[in-house]
């Protein structure tokens, strides 16, 4: 018999929870076995249904979800993950800080929600294991970045093949894994965005590239695996050569 992957949702909100719920009925091997309207009802029941999902509001009537994690984060001894989800990203740094496996903003969008759910599950073929969960950040863990328009973007560091600086526009961009290029706001300086993962590089005065996308250097032009291999022309200056390679042959 098929093992579902359980899920707990701690939600207020009935509207929110019923969307919830619809969308977690496409997905054949997740099953929600529970749901609690307080801080202090979820935390009896995820003791007692020992979820490995739990999808957690941020601002319940009694407490904050955030503390309902750090409440958790010392009592659960079995795999679980926990997904945040709220109507204001405001709270997004410190779902993070409270180790959310992921984060998602209301109403829950279809695609954003696939993107989680891709990430929990091996692969669409078995839905009956989850990969690895405990309550800790995923290697790939997404970070923000805000737009000039002051828009928040939430991406992770596999969706990056390399970041640009426009000086025209005296703006850095992000080249993501769709085709698109996200500009960025304008103070953003490249030590900032070497900071979010240390597979960002910095090879050129205007170029930071994601070595895991890095196949190789020829004649001092990175060579990047798709889709970042057409179009742009990678090169390497000689003041952050030394630096690049030496993080190049560490991979």
């Amino acid at each position: 018999m098929e093992t579902k992957m359980k899920v707990v949702i701690i939600d207020d909100e009935e509207s929110a929870i019923d969307n919830l719920c619809f969308l977690l009925k496409k997905y054949e091997g997740v099953s929600v076995v529970g749901v609690a309207r307080t801080g202090a009802a979820g935390l009896k029941l995820v003791q007692k249904a020992k979820p490995e999902l739990l999808f957690l509001d941020v601002e319940l009537p009694d407490m904050m979800g955030m503390d309902v994690a750090t409440r958790l984060r010392g009592t659960v001894d079995w795999q679980m993950k926990i997904v945040f989800y709220t109507a204001y990203n405001k709270y997004l740094i410190d779902a993070l800080r409270s180790r959310a496996f992921d984060f998602l903003l209301k109403p829950i969008d279809v695609n954003e929600m696939e993107v989680v759910m891709k990430r929990l599950l091996l692969d669409e073929g078995d839905t009956s294991e989850v990969s690895a969960p405990r309550m800790v950040l995923d290697e790939d863990k997404p970070f923000m970045l805000f737009t000039p328009t002051g828009d928040l973007r939430f991406v992770r560091p596999s969706e990056i093949g390399y970041f640009r600086y426009v000086s025209s526009r005296k703006i850095w961009e992000v080249a993501l894994s769709n085709g698109s290029f996200l500009p960025l706001k304008r103070n953003t300086t490249a030590d900032q965005l070497c900071e979010f993962d240390n597979s960002f590089v910095q090879i050129h005065q205007s170029y930071i590239i994601n070595m895991n996308y890095l196949v190789m250097v020829k004649e001092n032009q990175c060579i990047m695996y798709p889709p970042f291999n057409l179009g742009e022309e990678l090169m390497i200056s000689k003041k952050y050569k030394k630096e690049m390679m030496e993080k190049f042959y560490q991979l």
